[in-house]
């Protein structure tokens, strides 16, 4: 099995230090915070008490997300960007997580690959100002305005952003983009973590499947975690593999920690056999 990580969405609810711990116990190297959760950001503590937490915990914050609609850029993106290349220098994250503009604006190819562009030669200096990586994520919604990985690599390559720019591999996303199934490039060597969510709803369609059927994984899972992750590994990707569960069933769970675990180990033992 990867090393493990945690998303906060896991448990949205939980106090930071309180998830930290809870994915140390687990087996996990690390947590993923975020800033788009009820509770404050950090419950009110400092970035330093956040930064030393994970230190003395020997835990990794694999990075904060994240900044919505950053293939829009203006002058609000930038500063947004701004405010959360500090915030996640100041905790010791790896890097942001930059999620694309979905609200099924039809562009063409050449107007969307522009604006990617565009905003990745924006947000490059800064990241490389902080030492920090940009975790770009493509989403299979079909109104999204980055569906595909090869889309996102072909705009890393154009503004020489390789290093800086990173992709998260979405396996719910990558199941409702179709990439799997069209034999599209996985690109494990641009890759900085995997998020898996399983979905296990038998009547739903693809075009019916949204975040908040986003549950476990465990031998229901129709979106093919497993198969995903084993391509991955043997392609060589070697990162951490981050559970990132939208489903309310999950956020309420009674006792996250065990079920988590359980299907991590489901996972493992599905690799391994």
């Amino acid at each position: 099995m990867l090393p493990k990580v945690l998303n906060h969405m896991c448990c949205p609810r939980m106090r930071h230090d309180d998830f930290l711990r809870m994915a140390k116990r687990i087996g996990c190297i690390g947590v993923h915070y975020r800033n788009d959760l009820v509770p404050p950001l950090f419950d009110g503590a400092s970035p330093e008490s956040v930064a030393k937490l994970a230190l003395d915990e020997g835990m990794r914050i694999t990075g904060l997300a994240q900044l919505e609609r950053f293939n829009d850029w203006n002058s609000e993106r930038a500063e947004e960007g701004k405010i959360l290349i500090e915030l996640a220098k100041a905790i010791g994250a790896a890097g942001i997580g930059l999620i694309p503009v979905n609200d099924g604006i039809v562009q063409s190819d050449t107007e969307q690959a522009s604006e990617l562009e565009f905003a990745l030669t924006q947000l490059k200096p800064m990241l490389d100002a902080a030492g920090l990586q940009g975790y770009i994520e493509p989403l299979g919604f079909s109104g999204c305005s980055l569906r595909h990985k090869s889309d996102a690599v072909a705009a890393i390559e154009a503004v020489e952003g390789r290093g800086t720019f990173m992709l998260v591999h979405d396996t719910f996303h990558h199941y409702l983009a179709n990439e799997q199934a069209l034999g599209a490039p996985i690109f494990p060597e641009y890759t900085a973590i995997v998020e898996i969510s399983g979905v296990v709803e038998p009547e739903l369609t693809p075009l019916e499947m949204e975040d908040k059927h986003r549950v476990l994984v465990d031998a229901r899972d129709r979106i093919g975690n497993v198969g995903q992750i084993r391509e991955l590994i043997e392609a060589g990707f070697a990162g951490p593999v981050s559970f990132e569960p939208f489903s309310p069933q999950v956020h309420n769970l009674i006792d996250p920690a065990s079920e988590i675990a359980q299907s991590f180990d489901f996972i493992a033992r599905e690799l391994a056999a």
